[in-house]
């Protein structure tokens, strides 16, 4: 997946590139880089947030869409969004209308616990009955709480009031490790709902979200590899680390963050300075983690053989009891 929201002013400076110039050529290049080093990778052009066909059509009429196979999607309608839950399907259709060549993903679906547990346990039946069956991939955001000591990737920060603090309710798993009431809601649909979790650097919860993945019989997960992460010591380390505690699960990884002396100024959002240096990024992750050639067909999860899977509250006493 080519760069997260591009079109959100968190995760892509616009003001320095206006006109989505540098973004386009950014997409291009990545895409042709992942297709030299393997062609059967699905190429997914970075999740838009908001939903928004005038910027998928900039994207077309500047050649990046015929860079990648699939584009996706990230809607958060019960906390960001300014439209219902109930208006999903007819979101996927305004993207469908303007790209009816490719597939739409949603890579990014989430309600918030910041409420009520109650709403975001009705977050997760509702999307699951407006999306499985809808679009082919789809990616519940996420597992766990970001805890707040973390800080969130936003532009204001605490500024932002409430729709700041939302971050660290978004995850399906609390601080503390136990669960939501809404994990076993998507438990029932874990195998046609995937989960999007990023992992921080070195980030201490890898071993546990394998394990509850493998418990809830998620197939599908999506994370991230971060371009500035790259530069750190012993980030392959981390990088190899992750991707195979990952292996049993199909992943699709995410590709973006500059690193601040690449960029056209000193922030991971910024363009970089020169395009190639982030596709040669993608090209060295591909050839590392899914080389031409070598199957990357994942095993079933755990819970897919169990006969009756035992609820998440099972699951977290049976943790601790270990």
């Amino acid at each position: 997946m080519i760069w997260n929201e591009p079109n959100n002013k968190s995760h892509w400076d616009a003001s320095l590139d206006p006109e989505w110039d540098i973004f386009a050529e950014t997409v291009i290049r990545a895409g042709a880089a992942i297709h030299s080093v393997n062609p059967n990778v699905t190429r997914v052009l970075g999740g838009m947030s908001p939903i928004d066909p005038q910027w998928t059509n900039v994207m077309r009429a500047k050649g990046a869409l015929d860079a990648v196979d699939v584009v996706a999607v990230h809607g958060f309608p019960l906390d960001w969004n300014l439209w219902s839950i109930h208006d999903w399907p007819a979101k996927i259709a305004e993207i469908e209308a303007v790209v009816p060549d490719k597939p739409i993903w949603v890579t990014e679906v989430g309600v918030g616990s910041f409420g009520a547990e109650e709403v975001q346990t009705f977050g997760v039946q509702r999307t699951a009955e407006l999306l499985v069956g809808r679009v082919p991939r789809i990616f519940w955001y996420s597992l766990f709480d970001l805890p707040m000591a973390w800080g969130a990737e936003t532009r204001h920060r605490e500024a932002e009031g409430s729709s700041y603090y939302r971050h660290f309710y978004m995850g399906l798993i609390r601080p503390d490790g136990t669960p939501k009431p809404a994990l076993d809601v998507y438990a029932k649909h874990a195998a046609d709902m995937g989960l999007m979790q990023w992992f921080h650097f070195e980030d201490p919860r890898l071993d546990e979200a394998v394990e509850w993945m493998k418990r809830l019989g998620t197939r599908h997960l999506r994370t991230g590899l971060s371009w500035a992460d790259s530069f750190r010591p012993n980030a392959i380390d981390w990088f190899d680390r992750q991707m195979e505690a990952l292996a049993d699960f199909d992943v699709t990884v995410t590709f973006c963050f500059t690193p601040e002396h690449l960029g056209l100024a000193p922030h991971h959002t910024s363009p970089a300075r020169e395009p190639q240096a982030f596709a040669d990024f993608c090209a060295w992750m591909i050839d590392r983690y899914a080389p031409a050639g070598v199957s990357t067909a994942p095993a079933l999860p755990f819970a897919a053989h169990d006969a009756q899977a035992p609820t998440m509250l099972d699951f977290a006493t049976r943790k601790d009891a270990a």
